[in-house]
């Protein structure tokens, strides 16, 4: 491990052709990698003064091994599961939430492809919906584990899958996000590398025996190895032991094919081919790769020093997404240069807004950090991007709406309720600028279903600013839901705001029910989700009945 000093940006360029530094500190004039003999050497020659860094050159030499009476996960890190672990997780969603969840094998590994070596692994894409809500649906695509060594975005991505399949039923935007959302999480998109990096080596690609034979550099880059604008602009190595060795070919690896065929499968192709041509403001999808490490949102383009078509939409959702995780967000070329890459694919190709999260400090990041940091901060940034998905060039730029309240909750039939919430447009980030922000012009609900499904015959409803006039950039709001002629049971209403730009920003939900009233008032009842296996019926009514105190 180095720290290698720089003079000018050109020469990190220069370098990124050969290797990706861990960890680059501009204002400082140094970054930090991982080097042999002979990149040390390159290094000095192109202008770097390279100096040894001993203590973590000690850390990442030292053999992983079990906490005392660890018997799960990573040895070491008993927060993060293994790849059987991640794989048992996902596929015991998908049997008990059979609704909700279905496990798809998409490809295999390279092991998996060349017998002979290690057995390999089938790749899984958990694809989250409900299944009993038809029809076109958008989506949200979110990869991890691409880069093997890069232990937390794997947690992170698992996590979420369990929070969103757990709170559905009781949380109502987890439930209107499932409802009418499509979420596909691949959990490992490199599961032979990531069997190398669980015995604590620092390994980064596949395990493509083909490239730099029989040794821990061997493989393939597989974020360099995608198709779009492959090899192109010096931000890959043609080198096979490079840590960003490219590939012989663009899309060389299983891997990379399994991935971009399964996006491709399940999302519209909305942009033209020209690099100046931009997806539609209403294209719909959002693709996101977390990585570590760095505490940054990045956008395209990644290969050239100039905005992506999109640009102004993708600073607005990445300034959304680190005002929740307190990344700096911006342009992946500014870190440096990268070519055939995941997100540059998925919006190069297809127009989705993607997006690379690098989350946390180091790669073998510790427990406690993942737990108290990066899973609290960034679990609210992904059900964003699940929020958004449905425009997410588009409703980044509106108000977010917060706090809704009905009261009462539970009413008889023809009773009115209050619904109040707050429409508040100025939740951004402010690192590297601000985002221009309006007051509220206005905000709506609608009843079962969102805005944007009602069919001809429904309509939305007014809320209005509990102040009398809305003229401020976070506005209280107001209105009374008429429950006539509403069936008996639970209903959720959708609230949203506008901002003075016109701006409508995504929707929030909440539940309330309208009850029987000949219900003996010594008796009430609630609706329930059942858990577990049981959510194989989550649609059969059920009570639970509480007697007279």
């Amino acid at each position: 491990m180095v720290r290698a000093y720089y003079s000018d940006p050109e020469m990190v360029r220069e370098l990124a052709s050969r290797l990706e530094p861990w960890e680059v500190h501009p204002d400082e004039g140094y970054l930090v990698a991982e080097v042999d003999q002979e990149l040390f050497t390159w290094m000095q020659s192109i202008g770097f003064r390279v100096e040894v860094d001993p203590a973590l050159t000690r850390l990442i030499q030292q053999p992983a091994a079990a906490l005392p009476s660890q018997v799960n996960g990573i040895p070491g890190f008993p927060c993060y599961r293994t790849v059987e672990e991640s794989y048992i997780t996902a596929a015991n969603i998908a049997n008990s939430y059979s609704t909700l969840a279905s496990w798809l094998d998409i490809g295999d590994s390279w092991e998996k492809t060349n017998p002979g070596g290690d057995q390999g692994y089938d790749l899984y894409v958990l694809r989250l919906t409900n299944s009993q809500i038809a029809g076109a649906k958008p989506g949200l695509f979110i990869m991890s584990g691409l880069h093997a060594r890069e232990y937390a975005p794997v947690e992170l991505n698992s996590r979420f899958a369990e929070y969103l399949v757990e709170n559905y039923g009781d949380d109502p935007d987890v439930t209107w996000l499932l409802d009418y959302n499509e979420v596909h999480l691949l959990l490992q998109a490199n599961p032979d590398g990531r069997k190398k990096a669980e015995s604590g080596l620092t390994w980064r690609k596949n395990t493509d025996n083909l490239y730099c034979t029989n040794s821990n550099y061997r493989g393939v880059d597989l974020n360099r190895n995608f198709a779009f604008q492959w090899g192109l602009w010096g931000g890959s190595s043609g080198f096979q032991c490079d840590e960003v060795y490219r590939g012989p070919t663009a899309s060389s690896e299983p891997e990379t094919q399994a991935i971009q065929n399964y996006v491709r499968s399940h999302f519209p192709d909305q942009r033209q081919d020209a690099l100046s041509a931009p997806a539609p403001a209403d294209a719909e999808g959002t693709f996101l790769d977390l990585h570590s490490y760095g505490r940054l949102v990045l956008w395209p383009w990644g290969f050239i020093n100039q905005d992506a078509p999109n640009g102004s939409a993708f600073q607005t959702l990445g300034r959304k997404f680190a005002y929740f995780n307190g990344y700096d967000p911006q342009q992946a070329y500014e870190l440096y240069p990268t070519d055939g890459t995941s997100d540059d694919f998925a919006y190069g190709e297809l127009g989705l807004a993607g997006y690379t999260f690098e989350v946390g400090t180091t790669f073998f990041q510790d427990c406690n950090s993942f737990e108290n940091l990066i899973l609290p901060t960034n679990l609210p940034a992904l059900l964003y991007a699940a929020k958004s998905a449905r425009r997410p060039y588009q409703s980044p730029a509106g108000p977010d709406a917060l706090n809704l309240s009905i009261i009462p909750n539970q009413v008889a039939p023809g009773n009115p309720l209050q619904l109040s919430a707050t429409i508040d447009d100025t939740r951004y980030s402010i690192l590297g600028g601000a985002e221009p922000i309006q007051n509220i012009a206005a905000a709506e609900y609608s009843l079962d279903v969102p805005p944007w499904s009602l069919s001809p015959a429904e309509s939305t409803y007014p809320l209005l600013a509990a102040d009398g006039s809305f003229d401020e950039q976070i506005e209280a709001v107001v209105a009374a839901i008429d429950t006539a002629g509403l069936s008996l049971g639970r209903h959720i209403a959708y609230v949203r705001g506008q901002d003075a730009a016109g701006n409508w920003g995504p929707v929030s939900a909440s539940f309330f029910s309208v009850l029987d009233p000949n219900i003996p008032p010594a008796i009430a009842f609630l609706p329930v989700v059942l858990k577990g296996y049981n959510h194989r019926v989550q649609n059969t009514p059920a009570v639970i009945l509480f007697d007279q105190p």
